[in-house]
């Protein structure tokens, strides 16, 4: 299906929004929430793979302040640091030693501009962060439901990371949330989750995969379905397809099938799905 996309504001946020071109309103809503990466070309290509499907899909920059990047998170900085974050050891990523070894090889001023992003794109994955960002997420869901004429009154789901999950134990009007080897949200903020949620894991995560027990019990204390997967010999990040190190096409290609399921399912069907899910 062709697909038709473009930047757009609502309050003082920036996203992208893809939209499938003929199909006609009303259209359910998807919000999707990059990673830690920011909003970058993988995750608009993720947008128009599910708009594609036939929905309106909204992918906000949460780097962005009042419409523009701070410069030490501008997409080439990010994609710099990124870069360098590749070619370390896979401890690198939590290792701040190894990290600031590594580091110190750099000449300047690249050293000085790559750390400063690092910094920064880390940050944004801390709970304090994380929990300032469900604001600008919650008016993403309201901007689709209200005032969008292709989407108003319609259900929405999110797609994402832990953010996925934090924004379905915050948002009452979310319809379902998607998350992909996401940290489990804590359990003050389980008991407030409205509604169903599927989850992805790769089996190598094991510092994510620790929290699923907890995640399990959480969604069957508030009685709401939770369907979860954990793909042998995949790792955190295994979705994405621009990292050759993460990406696994088998876990892809299923995890992909089953999201689509998924927003059928509670986004389309007139009772939603009913009972709690088990895993695989």
């Amino acid at each position: 299906m062709a697909v038709v996309d473009e930047w757009v504001r609502y309050g003082d946020q920036l996203a992208y929004l893809a939209l499938p071109q003929h199909a006609a309103a009303p259209l359910p809503g998807v919000v999707l929430i990059h990673d830690l990466t920011g909003l970058d070309e993988y995750a608009e290509d993720v947008a128009r793979r599910i708009a594609a499907a036939g929905y309106a899909v909204l992918a906000p920059d949460l780097f962005a302040v009042d419409g523009a990047r701070p410069p030490f998170l501008a997409r080439e900085r990010v994609v710099e640091a990124m870069a360098f974050l590749s070619r370390q050891p896979a401890a690198a990523l939590t290792d701040r030693g190894g990290r600031t070894s590594a580091l110190a090889e750099l000449p300047e001023p690249e050293r000085l501009r790559v750390e400063e992003t690092i910094n920064g794109v880390f940050a944004f994955g801390t709970p304090p962060m994380l929990r300032s960002l469900l604001g600008p997420l919650r008016l993403a869901v309201r901007y689709l439901r209200d005032e969008r004429r292709e989407t108003r009154g319609q259900r929405v789901a999110s797609v994402g990371e832990g953010l996925s999950a934090l924004l379905a134990c915050a948002e009452p009007e979310l319809s379902g949330a998607v998350v992909f080897y996401g940290m489990t949200p804590p359990a003050d903020s389980l008991r407030a989750i409205g509604c169903p949620v599927l989850a992805f894991y790769g089996a190598r995560d094991a510092r994510v995969n620790a929290g699923i027990a907890a995640f399990a019990e959480g969604m069957r204390a508030v009685g709401l379905p939770f369907e979860w997967h954990v793909y042998e010999g995949a790792g955190h990040g295994f979705f994405n397809d621009t990292r050759p190190a993460y990406y696994d096409v088998g876990a892809s290609r299923d995890a992909f099938a089953r999201l689509l399921m998924f927003l059928l399912t509670t986004l389309t069907s007139p009772a939603g799905p009913t009972g709690v899910l088990a895993a695989t």
